[in-house]
């Protein structure tokens, strides 16, 4: 299962976004059910940024944000609000 949480950070707040995410992957890697997550960049628009990461099934990943919402929740205002959690497809 892939999670994608997109965030729209204005120029300067860069670095201090990149700190926060990072903490927080490194939170949800530490959860039962996470396989592997990263901090990217949009190469079109440079205020747009994800963080994805990959997890056993969706139970993992809703579990985990409950146990990352501490250091999730300095980057709320920045986040987009969609759907996040996305489930592999099999090729018919």
């Amino acid at each position: 299962m892939l999670a994608l949480i997109r965030y729209s950070v204005p120029a300067g707040q860069t670095e201090e976004f990149l700190a926060q995410a990072h903490d927080i992957v490194d939170t949800l890697a530490a959860q039962p059910g996470y396989v592997r997550g990263r901090v990217s960049r949009s190469v079109d628009e440079p205020e747009l940024w994800a963080l994805v990461s990959e997890w056993e099934g969706a139970g993992f990943y809703r579990r985990a944000l409950g146990a990352a919402r501490l250091a999730m929740y300095p980057l709320m205002t920045l986040m987009i609000n969609e759907p996040s959690a996305f489930e592999d497809v099999e090729r018919p």
